[in-house]
């Protein structure tokens, strides 16, 4: 309800500052220009804050809501990815279907659409493409409750691991083996890419809510990833940080508070 309010007042103060602006463009005394520009400039300073956030505002507290399978609606990531021999990547994810729940993420690079993609489709299980060289992963988002998931992988051996809710569900080599993930890629929430940020099919989106997206250019330990997960040990990643600025969303997505590590948990 508060993000509610904030939106609504926002769009009051909006309002408000296009009629000033009408306003000023017709104002007759030099006195009249003054206060309307005094005015403008203190509505401005407050939708400036209300974008900023309300108190108590923290950029990583949110999430993004898919809540239909369209081939327009996405959230796009600001940052990119360097070169990279590892990674881990770890995220809050709840499906609202039970089966099939799409692409949470897709990194994309000229040349090549699927450098890293997390895909369920149909009744097959989570799948990690890698240079579009594809394993199945031993995790399951199909009760609709909310999952922590982590991936591993380094180009050493293609050597993977999949963590769900803070534990080891397993792991395997040859994936990529020896391929660095190629740089300068866009990242997109809730769609799987066919060409760079874009060309998506609706038959492959998410549906459901995504959250905490953080990426590091390192394998983390398993205590390090069961931290994250039971909310013991906030890790934020090094190459990609859940931050509301960083990410836009587009095509009808929504961003809005995410629970507190107690009401994720079930506590």
């Amino acid at each position: 309800s508060l993000q509610s309010k904030l939106l609504e007042l926002e769009a009051q103060l909006l309002a408000k500052l296009l009629e000033l602006e009408k306003e000023q463009t017709t104002a007759s005394g030099e006195r009249d220009k003054q206060d309307i520009e005094k005015e403008l400039s203190i509505l401005q300073n407050r939708i400036a804050e209300l974008e900023q956030g309300y108190p108590g505002y923290h950029p990583e507290n949110f999430k993004l809501s898919f809540s239909v399978r369209t081939n327009y609606m996405y959230g796009r990531m600001k940052k990119t990815l360097p070169e990279l021999y590892a990674f881990t990547i770890c995220l809050w994810l709840k499906s609202k279907t039970t089966s099939g729940s799409g692409t949470p993420f897709s990194y994309s690079v000229h040349g090549q659409p699927n450098e890293i993609v997390l895909l369920e489709w149909g009744h097959n299980p989570m799948e990690l493409l890698i240079n579009d060289k594809v394993t199945q992963l031993p995790v399951s988002l199909k009760d609709g409750m909310w999952h922590h998931i982590c991936v591993a992988w380094t180009t050493r051996d293609g050597m993977w691991t999949a963590f769900q809710d803070g534990k080891k569900k397993g792991s395997n080599e040859n994936l990529s083996a020896w391929h660095p993930i190629k740089p300068n890629g866009v990242i997109i929430f809730g769609q799987e890419q066919d060409a760079v940020g874009g060309r998506f099919d609706a038959t492959q989106a998410f549906v459901g809510e995504v959250s905490q997206f953080n990426m590091w250019d390192r394998v983390l330990t398993n205590s390090e990833i069961e931290g994250i997960a039971n909310c013991t040990m906030p890790l934020s990643g090094n190459l990609i940080h859940w931050d509301d600025r960083q990410v836009d969303i587009f095509g009808g997505a929504t961003k809005s508070p995410f629970e507190s590590c107690e009401e994720r948990l079930g506590h």
